[in-house]
């Protein structure tokens, strides 16, 4: 009797292991529920081939006859290019469902998605097959789309906590052991949380000497580079060297100022805003980009700050107007206050 009960507790065990396991790998194989906005902002795809989802069994490829890209841009439009012909829309997303028009289809669910590879799969409406559209991100100079130039040059946030290359190996004796030494000892140190900072575009497209490029890019080891460019004046290349406490002392006054809370998208949302944009001098939109440790956040506003007749067109937080006046207070001044000489 004993060993029957033991038995059955034994049998009992296992089975509930095997349900726990069974729950596991449901979870590990579940579809991720909110893909990173951050990865369709201004990206641009290449569709490759479209696979029959049931039978795992591709149809058509794309080939030197079928050319097919899809450009997502920052205000939620997008560009598509197919065989020749340009065309335009709005997209959004709603968790793992992405809204965009393609061949009598209005959404697609994403079944994969990263920094290379996206996957959208529907189903026709008579239900009768499930398909999935494959795509390879490419770069700008690879895509069929023209960017004026008025626009926005491309925003690369650079990789969080980026990781240098693997030092190569020394063979010369004593040297190679003191820099062993050396790697040790600086191990043991922790390395300064990332920042990184981007500040392009803003004002207005047009008069006597129009802007061509308004960059601004402080590195995370306090590297500030400053890029201006107009017509009549030709590029101007500024760098210097931001003290690590002032671009820490920054960095804690963003978040104090609600930086990564903030939206994403500061755009038009009256009449008069929507018609000053088709307006002379063309408005140039503002895109601010900072890291901060984990944290990372993109924003853009539309037509930045007031016009020559003090007018504000956008409204957004007053935050931003002082986090943009402190990165360019960096940017031009003539000496850094806490740089040792």
């Amino acid at each position: 009797m004993t060993i029957s009960i033991r038995l059955l507790r034994f049998a009992f065990l296992w089975i509930g292991i095997l349900f726990l396991s069974s729950l596991s790998a449901q979870e590990d194989n579940s579809p991720v529920t909110s893909p990173d906005e951050r990865l369709f902002v201004e990206s641009k795809w290449r569709y490759t081939y479209t696979l029959e989802a049931g039978s795992n069994t591709i149809i058509h490829k794309a080939d030197k006859n079928y050319d097919y890209y899809l450009y997502f841009r920052y205000d939620y439009t997008y560009q598509e290019f197919y065989n020749g012909k340009m065309t335009r829309g709005n997209w959004s997303l709603n968790g793992r469902t992405l809204f965009y028009s393609f061949q009598y289809v209005n959404k697609f669910e994403i079944v994969h998605l990263n920094k290379n590879v996206l996957v959208l799969e529907f189903t026709q409406r008579n239900s009768k097959g499930t398909y999935q559209y494959h795509f390879v991100r490419v770069d700008s100079k690879d895509a069929p789309f023209v960017k004026p130039g008025n626009e926005l040059p491309e925003v690369i946030v650079e990789a969080e906590n980026p990781v240098s290359a693997e030092p190569q190996k020394d063979k010369r004796g004593w040297l190679s052991f003191g820099k062993k030494r050396l790697r040790r000892k600086a191990a043991a140190t922790p390395p300064p949380i990332y920042i990184n900072v981007e500040l392009i575009g803003g004002g207005y497209y047009g008069g006597v000497d129009p802007v061509l490029k308004d960059f601004i890019h402080i590195k995370t080891d306090g590297r500030l580079i400053k890029e201006f460019q107009s017509v009549n004046s030709g590029l101007h290349v500024t760098k210097k060297n931001i003290p690590r406490e002032e671009l820490e002392m920054f960095a804690d006054y963003v978040v104090k100022q609600g930086f990564f809370e903030l939206e994403r998208l500061y755009d038009c949302e009256v009449a008069g805003c929507i018609k000053r944009k088709s307006m002379k001098p063309t408005p140039i939109p503002l895109r601010l980009s900072i890291a901060y440790g984990q944290r990372k956040k993109v924003i853009t506003i539309a037509i930045w700050g007031k016009d020559d007749l003090g007018v504000q067109y956008v409204d957004y937080p007053a935050a931003l107007d002082k986090i943009i006046d402190a990165i360019q207070r960096m940017a031009n001044r003539l000496e850094d206050p806490l740089v040792k000489k």
